[in-house]
């Protein structure tokens, strides 16, 4: 697979990573299995997280039949405080079995709440910084869902890299961030490029992201031939015809009247509801194995109940979703998963 420069890392990474979150359904051995048949096809850059249960270990244990210079290992710490940040990273390394990250990424840093802390005195920034120094982390990077809050940590300069959700529906990146990342010269990691298992044309997908080269889309892979027809569709540079642009222009339709694109522009809610958390939830319960994907979500279900349909949060939502008709729906398709194990 042909490698591309990641920005101002000047790391040379495959045009595809290996997204680390569905491995964690399978038993050890068969992940392992998986992952080298995906390394072997010529894939070098692997992304995971600590809260990605045993997803590390497992590529700990796979990465350990081929020389560590060759790999680009991305992980990430979900905390923005600086105790928690080191605490996170030393268990990282540990189970991955490496002296160094290539990318560390502070996860999910979507509000301007958390991007205080994570830069604040005792902050998250700080401890990359020193985990930087000791040689533990060579690229610092950072993760966020809110568009918003991603541009203005791009612009602190602190970051070589960024991954944020891109894709036909969920595509507001396009206008800002993506420019923005080639001009400040980051790598752009391209999270959920089939928006998180809503999207079930993935020819479709990767065709639209090809059309944006330099980002490095990273789909989260369960089996090697998900990643075997990736790279086939992935290999066709030519421009979207018509039928495609009609296709994806359809999807956009059809999706976009229930889609939560994370904003958390509908946040505080006066009753604490995570609004985004319960109308995504189907995506965490495609990608997680069962029984993460219910003890993650039966917290967010449960409080939706105390929804006192105020209207608060369609009122300041950028594109006029009937959250409180979403969160019915949401709460009953989820009390359908947890009987039956479908989502309906």
């Amino acid at each position: 697979m042909r490698k591309i420069r990641f920005g101002k890392t000047e790391l040379m990474v495959s045009e595809l990573a290996f997204g680390g979150i569905p491995i964690q359904r399978h038993p050890r051995e068969q992940a392992i299995e998986e992952i080298r048949k995906v390394l072997d096809m010529g894939v070098n850059f692997i992304d995971t997280a600590h809260g990605y249960t045993d997803s590390e270990e497992k590529i700990g244990e796979a990465i350990k039949a081929y020389p560590r210079e060759s790999l680009v290992i991305a992980s990430k710490s979900p905390a923005m405080d600086g105790d928690g940040f080191r605490e996170h990273l030393e268990l990282s390394l540990k189970r991955l079995g490496v002296e160094y990250i290539d990318i560390y990424q502070h996860h999910n840093v979507s509000s301007p709440k958390k991007m205080a802390t994570v830069l604040g005195p005792d902050g998250a920034w700080k401890a990359m910084q020193k985990a930087m120094d000791e040689g533990l982390v060579r690229h610092p990077a950072f993760s966020a869902h809110s568009l918003e809050t991603a541009k203005e940590m791009m612009l602190t300069r602190n970051y070589e890299a960024t991954q944020i959700p891109f894709n036909f529906v969920d595509n507001a990146a396009e206008k800002e961030l993506i420019p923005l990342a080639r001009e400040l010269d980051m790598g752009f990691i391209c999270m959920k490029p089939l928006g998180g298992g809503l999207i079930d044309n993935a020819r479709l997908c990767f065709r639209y992201l090809r059309q944006y080269p330099g980002i490095v889309p990273d789909p989260g892979i369960e089996h090697a031939s998900e990643m075997e027809e990736i790279i086939s569709i992935y290999s066709d540079e030519s421009p979207l015809t018509d039928n495609e642009k009609s296709d994806i222009e359809r999807i956009r339709e059809e999706l976009g009247a229930s889609w939560c694109h994370r904003c958390e522009y509908c946040q505080p809610c006066p009753e604490g509801i995570s609004i985004s958390t319960v109308l995504t939830a189907r995506s965490m319960t495609r990608r997680m194995p069962r029984e993460k994907a219910l003890s993650m979500l039966k917290g967010p279900m449960k409080q939706a109940e105390s929804c006192s349909e105020c209207g608060t949060c369609e009122e300041r939502c950028p594109y006029d979703l009937p959250i409180r008709e979403l969160l019915k729906t949401r709460r009953r398709q989820f009390s359908d998963f947890v009987e039956t194990g479908i989502w309906t």
